[in-house]
């Protein structure tokens, strides 16, 4: 089954100059259950490209269709509900709440479903990811890659079937980098998610299945599957 289609997607904004392109048709597809590492230079239009995927922004043109479903024949508010039934995310600054111990962040995903047995699972997870005996602490207390291994066990609490992380170890040092993606791809493949990886690291995109180069808001490459 394909999970993701992307079909001539555009997105131009304004400027001093008039109009800029930052992403220029667009079009792929990715199947459910795999990996797809989006990479390119700063300023090529990744993160652009994986906010239009989550319905975050809107294109100037251009469709994507996620298990069947248009995301932008939906108003922003059905566009949310999708998000929280369908998508967790795992960004490079972690995005934890500060006035939230690491049980809170994890929950968040589940208290906004009313979801039941919301802290069993988020207990879970919490162990999942070697925190348990960190559950109480807020943000501040922990380190860069407790943090991220937090918004980790946030990301999959609701069991999503689509994961989107943008630079997960951009904010973390090699070896912390390491252990957090390891964790990543471990969970993504317990999960059996369908993932979408924006990374600058060559080395890490080899670890998905299909590698999708963008340059100057255009695809230059697909490689793999």
């Amino acid at each position: 089954m394909t999970a993701i289609v992307v079909e001539g997607l555009n997105r131009r904004v304004r400027d001093a100059d008039g109009w800029l392109s930052i992403l220029h048709e667009v079009s792929f597809s990715v199947g459910e259950g795999e990996t797809l590492a989006v990479l390119g230079a700063s300023g090529s239009g990744k993160s652009t490209l994986l906010g239009l995927m989550a319905g975050l922004d809107l294109p100037t043109s251009g469709s994507v269709t996620i298990f069947g479903e248009a995301l932008f024949a939906l108003d922003e508010d059905r566009r949310a509900a999708w998000r929280a039934r369908n998508l967790g995310f795992v960004f490079q600054s972690f995005q934890l709440l500060g006035q939230m111990n690491a049980l809170e962040n994890v929950l968040l995903p589940l208290e906004l479903a009313g979801e039941a047995n919301a802290e069993r699972r988020g207990r879970v997870l919490l162990e999942r990811v070697g925190l348990a005996d960190r559950a109480a602490h807020y943000p501040k207390t922990l380190s860069g890659g407790e943090q991220q291994r937090v918004a980790l066990a946030r990301a999959f609490v609701s069991q999503p079937r689509l994961l989107f992380a943008d630079e997960p170890t951009g904010s973390l040092d090699a070896a912390t980098g390491e252990r957090v993606i390891e964790l990543l791809f471990e969970l993504n493949r317990e999960a059996g998610a369908t993932l979408v990886l924006v990374t600058h690291d060559p080395e890490l995109a080899r670890r998905c299945s299909r590698r999708l180069t963008l340059h100057a808001g255009r695809i230059s490459s697909l490689e793999g599957g």
